[in-house]
C-alpha cells in the first residue's frame, strides 16, 4: 500500500519542491560537492518517497539553475559553480523591476564602499597595477560612452577584486550585465567638458588605496558617486523639461 501510494503521487504538487529543497540544501552546505554523482533515480525516489516523474521534475529544476548536470545514461552530477548562470538569472529577475538602474547604483555603493576599505588593507601590487591600467583606459576612451563605460566598469571591478572578498566579488560579478548598462548610460549624460574632472576623481580614489587610507578612500568614492548622481539628476530634469509645452510669448 505504501509503494502504491508513493507511485501514485501525481496529486503531490509539493513533492518536487520538497526534493528540490533537500538536494539544493545538501549542495549549498557542502554535503554534496562538485563532481559528486547522485544515487540512481530508483534509490532517490524511494528515499524521498516520491515517484520517478516527480523526482525527475526536481532534478530538471536543479539542472536549470546550475546545481546539477544530467548526463544521459550516466546519471546526475553536482556541477562546478558557474557565476555566469547566477548572473543571467539575476539579470533576468531584476530587469523586470522598474527603475532597476537606480537600485543597481545603490547596490554598487554598498558593495564598493566596503570593498575599497578592504582593498586598502589587502590590495597586492598586481591589484594596484590592474587598477592603474584601467585609469589609462579611462583617459583613452573619454569621448566614447561604450568603451568609456567598459573602462569605468573595469576600474570599479578592480577595486572589488582587490578586496579579496569572495562574497563581495561574487555579488559584483553577478550584477555585471546591469552594472555595464549603468556605466554606459551614465557616461552618455556626462558633458564632455566634465569627463576629465571625473577621471581626476578616479585618480583620487586610486591614490587613496595606494596610500592605504580606508576612511579617505571611502570618502573619495562616495564623492565620486555623488557627482555622477548629480549629473544624472540634471539630465532627467532636462529631459522632463523638453516634454513641457512651450510658453507663449
Amino acid at each position: 500500500m505504501v509503494a502504491a501510494s508513493r507511485l501514485d503521487d501525481s496529486h503531490d504538487t509539493g513533492g518536487a519542491e520538497r526534493v528540490f529543497l533537500a538536494l539544493r540544501d545538501r549542495v549549498v552546505s557542502g554535503e554534496l560537492k562538485a563532481g559528486d554523482r547522485l544515487p540512481p533515480e530508483r534509490e532517490l525516489a524511494l528515499k524521498f518517497n516520491v515517484s520517478r516523474p516527480i523526482l525527475r521534475e526536481a532534478l530538471r529544476s536543479l539542472a536549470m539553475l546550475g546545481f546539477l548536470e544530467i548526463i544521459q545514461g550516466s546519471g546526475a552530477y553536482v556541477r562546478q559553480p558557474d557565476i555566469a548562470l547566477v548572473s543571467d538569472f539575476l539579470t533576468f529577475c531584476m530587469a523586470q523591476q522598474p527603475d532597476v538602474l537606480d537600485d543597481i547604483i545603490q547596490s554598487r555603493i554598498a558593495i564598493e564602499c566596503q570593498a575599497i576599505r578592504l582593498a586598502c588593507e589587502k590590495a597586492s601590487e598586481a591589484d594596484l597595477n590592474r587598477i592603474a591600467a584601467s585609469l589609462t583606459s579611462l583617459l583613452d576612451t573619454l569621448e566614447d560612452p561604450v568603451l568609456g563605460g567598459q573602462a569605468d566598469y573595469e576600474f570599479h571591478s578592480g577595486i572589488v577584486r582587490a578586496s579579496h572578498s569572495p562574497a563581495l566579488t561574487t555579488l559584483y560579478r553577478a550584477l555585471t550585465p546591469l552594472l555595464m548598462q549603468s556605466h554606459v548610460s551614465r557616461r552618455r549624460i556626462v558633458p564632455s567638458g566634465i569627463r576629465n574632472f571625473l577621471v581626476d576623481a578616479h585618480k583620487e580614489v586610486f591614490l587613496s588605496i595606494v596610500d592605504r587610507k580606508p576612511d579617505e578612500a571611502e570618502k573619495r568614492l562616495r564623492e565620486h558617486f555623488a557627482i555622477g548622481d548629480e549629473y544624472r539628476r540634471k539630465s532627467l530634469i532636462a529631459e522632463f523639461s523638453k516634454t513641457l509645452p512651450n510658453k507663449q510669448a
